[in-house]
């Protein structure tokens, strides 16, 4: 794969080091930056002051339930910005909620995948992430 940088949102250590494996074993070397709560993560795209943040991924992939902001809330802030509303975002949680899913594609979520439970299956759903957005997917040029 190319250079292009991924932004995991994820609080839960346990899922953080799950996904970092899963990219490595699925040979996805790409930059990860991982935000661990949704101040963080805004921090990183828009900078701590909002002029300018550090980092301009190819994808996001944005956990919901999330410490001092949650996911929808970070959702909401990216698609309100026009430096970030077209940046593909991927939910990727283990909500089950009926109400998340359809609070994620009302904000403009790209992307709503449940975190499989068996890791054979999580291996290749990270996979087909990979390949899809950061291979396949076109985005809008100038962003």
């Amino acid at each position: 794969m190319n250079a292009k940088t991924i932004l995991l949102v994820e609080d839960n250590p346990d899922d953080e080091e799950l996904t970092l494996l899963a990219f490595e074993q699925n040979h996805i070397s790409n930059a990860i930056t991982v935000a661990r709560d949704g101040v963080e993560a805004l921090d990183l795209l828009f900078g701590p002051d909002g002029q300018g943040g550090s980092i301009d991924p190819a994808v996001i992939l944005l956990d919901l339930k999330l410490p001092k902001v949650d996911g929808l809330e970070v959702l909401r802030r990216i698609r309100g910005d026009e430096r970030t509303r077209f940046l593909p975002v991927v939910i990727l949680t283990s909500s089950r909620e009926e109400q998340d899913l359809i609070d994620s594609y009302s904000l403009g979520c790209n992307s709503y995948v449940r975190k499989p439970v068996n890791f054979a299956e999580f291996l290749g759903a990270v996979r087909q992430l990979g390949l899809y957005w950061l291979l396949l997917n076109e985005q809008p040029s100038g962003r």
